[in-house]
């Protein structure tokens, strides 16, 4: 019965009915000798043989509907789901096989939808207690500085303007927490708005590096251009955040890089496309930690970082900026011998 609808199975039985009167029939015929008017007896049984099929089409059919009817109710946010039914019920292909197949699909849509739903309350509940961690560390430092000098250490000239910069630091580091949380909020809400320019790429990186100088000299690590790079080379994006992504890339560089290494920034044109890549000399990121390293508050070196004064949003904060830009940031590391981000940028518009 594959591809049957409710009016083929209502044709088929109205034709078992006809054919079975007509023997009905022929057997009174041949053994009771009933000498019936044919012509009457055939408009008879055409009645009945039309009147079933329309009773069985038209019955069976809207029993079918309302219950089919009740399914697309719950599976469907369409308005239209009668059409929709209509269209089922009258279709050629087997309806039965049809409403299956929209059920399946809609099972699967709720299996996706519940995977989804229990991976963001994770990520909820990871999340809050990041940021409770993260803000825990400074407010209990703060007020730490602060209970001791009101306990008298205000007095002491010796300790009391080193306790209120110690207090200042944590501030200072609060405020950057708060500043990166609601920047990333303006991205993920589609708030933050790019102005897009045409720039050397080139010159900006090196203005940057100069910025990282003293950074750079307290580890004694030289920065600079890979083979072929050292040259202008333009795009099309907002400078101000691309700015904002090398700040992260290259001082993430800088602080995970070896002692006298190198930090390097390649640029190669790829088609309509400039292929920009932030390497270093360091240790490497292990693989386990690569898929969730653009996470917010995610560290691979939760220690370090932290004494270096990271809020562990950068990279998150890279991630959204070049998808502004229809982008994307990548990572290749190899344990022992360093890590290199790497995306690509519009050269032309």
């Amino acid at each position: 019965m594959n591809n049957w609808s409710i009016r083929k199975i209502a044709l088929v039985i109205a034709s078992g009915v006809f054919i079975l009167l007509f023997a009905l029939l022929f057997f009174f015929e041949l053994y009771y000798k009933f000498h019936v008017n044919l012509l009457v007896y055939f408009c008879i049984t055409l009645i009945v043989t039309v009147a079933v099929f329309i009773g069985i089409d038209h019955y069976i059919g809207n029993i079918v509907f309302e219950r089919i009817k009740l399914i697309y109710k719950i599976i469907s946010s369409d308005k239209s789901e009668k059409n929709r039914l209509k269209e089922t019920l009258d279709s050629e292909e087997n309806f039965l096989d049809k409403v299956q197949k929209e059920v399946d699909e809609y099972e699967q849509k709720q299996k996706v939808q519940l995977e989804q739903m229990m991976h963001m309350e994770k990520y909820r509940k990871d999340f809050l207690g990041n940021v409770s961690h993260e803000l825990k560390t400074p407010i209990f430092n703060i007020q730490g500085y602060i209970e001791t000098l009101l306990d008298g250490a205000i007095d002491d000239p010796n300790i009391n303007k080193q306790y209120l910069k110690k207090a200042a630091a944590n501030v200072e580091r609060l405020s950057f927490i708060v500043q990166d949380l609601l920047e990333l909020s303006q991205y993920e809400t589609g708030e933050m708005m790019l102005e897009l320019t045409r720039f050397d790429i080139h010159f900006l990186i090196k203005e940057i590096y100069d910025s990282f100088e003293i950074k750079a000299k307290d580890k004694n690590i030289k920065l600079g251009f890979k083979k072929g790079s050292n040259t202008e080379h333009f795009v099309y994006a907002d400078k101000d955040k691309i700015t904002q992504v090398f700040n992260n890339l290259i001082v993430n560089a800088i602080n995970y890089g070896n002692v006298n290494g190198e930090v390097n920034i390649g640029l190669f044109n790829v088609d309509d496309n400039l292929l920009i890549e932030v390497s270093d000399d360091g240790y490497g990121i292990e693989e386990e930690h690569i898929p969730r390293l653009f996470e917010r508050f995610y560290r691979v070196d939760k220690h370090r970082s932290r004494t270096d004064g990271g809020t562990g949003l950068g990279l998150s904060i890279v991630k959204h900026i070049l998808e502004a830009h229809g982008q994307s940031i990548n990572v290749r590391s190899t344990i022992g011998k360093g890590s290199t981000f790497w995306f690509m940028l519009k050269t032309e518009m």
